[in-house]
């Protein structure tokens, strides 16, 4: 047809505008889906990965390009696991092999075989027990026992498998540690003490290689030096309970502090729980420092390299670290819709590191604190809360003046489990495993029953027929002072 028209063209007589008309009527539209097909891959690299998906589900020659491309799949993968790659790192490996890699991470837990595993012996028990960078540390206060192992290393990876006696954590004489962190990632151990013979209480944080008690080459100094409570420097203080944490540049020590306020017989006691940050690799003081009165205790995690979440009295306050010479400026205020009590905040395990596709490939990524899921466990502990930290990215500018009530942001991000027997979880990426005794009247249970879920929308898309869907409402009822009902809303979830 095309041929005959333009023969027709050649051979009229009709008057040249019009014969010029024609033949721009029949000439081929110049396009994006005209480009060289490897231009047209270049070009939708450049979009995020929510673009590439709406580009190939509204036009079906872009859905095609789309398929045929394991560079643009590689992008969607990728983000649909809330990765970001680290910088400075090169991989030169096929973009196939890697997409491959991520797919079967993605799928792994589809095939979790039960009756397969592995044993773990320790001489002794803690019930201070920690799982990094595919280590397994613990650590006895009372004993002042620690030891650190390899369980399920990568193949890349430097394992370090260590044990301290009593005395040998830290070689400051005279001193009580308080609470110990280790984070294979970085070859670093911190620990806080106090020295025994002070006549006023001081704390200190000492900070070493992991793998051989030698001084960090990283660290801005060997001692990292705490502040009083803030409006409390020149009251007697006394240390009631102390927690290290770290995540990257950044190590906080959150503690209980007794207070005596007053002279002479007027003299009474304030309980303050104090949160102290510090950058380790830059300076060794710190005024990055938060006072909280409270009656049941605080709980906090990181968010990224700049901020902080804060959980205490019924709220959950999120705080800028992004200057840690002055105290964290509050960003927003989110209101609990329960009572929060005997709280305990996890991040994900595979937070604190950064991934190795495998020995290989040197590529590296590491989880995007935007969209990663954090745990806050309270009651006892009984209830879960499952919370999504994009809404911890999503605040305006006003969102610190005035509170944001539940109704506003838990619906469409967060999911709450009601248990009537306390469970272990723990969270990695965008999946959760509770671990509940099959014999709850057994204080020290030795079989339990698993529950995976995941909440990433790749999973419930992709599920392969595996697990079930869950967008329903459920209703939790919570007595006390705060007696009532509250509905669970329909974040989909993989379970």
């Amino acid at each position: 047809m095309t041929s005959h028209l333009y023969q027709m063209v050649e051979t009229t007589t009709c008057p040249s505008h019009l014969v010029k008309r024609v033949v721009r009527e029949m000439q081929p539209k110049a396009g994006f889906q005209a480009l060289a097909e490897e231009l047209q891959f270049y070009i939708m690299s450049f979009l995020s990965c929510r673009d590439i998906l709406r580009c190939a589900s509204v036009c079906k020659a872009l859905r095609q390009t789309y398929l045929s491309s394991s560079e643009l799949q590689y992008i969607i993968e990728f983000g649909g696991q809330g990765l970001l790659p680290v910088p400075n790192t090169h991989n030169h490996s096929p973009i196939f092999k890697r997409l491959q890699l991520l797919r079967d991470k993605a799928h792994a837990w589809f095939n979790v075989d039960f009756h397969s595993f592995e044993t773990v012996n320790v001489n002794w028990y803690s019930e201070q027990k920690y799982v990094a960078d595919g280590h397994l540390y613990l650590w006895d206060q009372e004993e002042d026992l620690a030891t650190i192992i390899p369980i399920f290393p990568k193949p890349s990876q430097q394992t370090i498998q260590r044990n301290w006696s009593p005395g040998t954590l830290c070689s400051v004489p005279n001193s009580t540690n308080l609470d110990v962190f280790m984070d294979p990632a970085q070859d670093l151990k911190a620990v806080v003490y106090k020295v025994d013979h002070e006549s006023d209480e001081t704390l200190y944080i000492d900070l070493e290689a992991l793998d051989c008690d030698s001084a960090h080459p990283n660290a801005a100094g060997r001692t990292l030096y705490l502040s009083g409570p803030p409006g409390y420097n020149d009251n007697r203080i006394q240390t009631t309970s102390a927690k290290l944490r770290g995540f990257g540049r950044h190590i906080a020590l959150q503690r209980s502090v007794e207070v005596a306020v007053g002279h002479g017989a007027g003299i009474y006691h304030e309980n303050i729980w104090q949160l102290q940050i510090w950058d380790w690799q830059h300076s060794t003081t710190s005024n990055c420092v938060l006072g909280i009165t409270t009656l049941h205790g605080i709980a906090f995690c990181f968010l990224g390299n700049n901020r902080i979440l804060v959980v205490a009295n019924n709220n959950l306050k999120l705080y800028s670290i992004e200057d840690i010479s002055q105290t964290p400026q509050l960003l927003a205020c989110f209101l609990s819709p329960l009572p929060l009590s005997y709280i305990q905040c996890l991040l994900p395990m595979d937070d604190t590191e950064h991934r190795s596709l495998s020995h290989a490939q040197q590529t590296t990524y590491t989880p995007n604190a935007k969209n990663r899921l954090i745990c806050l466990i309270a009651s006892f502990p009984t209830r879960v809360f499952i919370i999504s930290t994009r809404v911890f990215f999503n605040v305006n500018v006003t969102a610190a003046e005035t509170p944001i009530p539940w109704n506003h942001w838990g619906p469409s991000n967060a999911r709450i489990f009601e248990h009537h027997y306390s469970c272990k979880v723990h969270v990695s990426g965008n999946r959760v495993l509770q671990a509940f005794p099959v014999n709850t009247s057994d204080p020290d249970p030795n079989e339990y029953v698993l529950h995976m879920m995941d909440f990433s929308p790749r999973a419930v898309t992709n599920r392969r027929g595996l697990g079930r869907v869950v967008k329903e409402t459920s209703t939790i009822n919570f007595t006390g002072k705060f007696a009532g009902e509250l509905d669970d809303f329909n974040v989909p979830t993989l379970c």
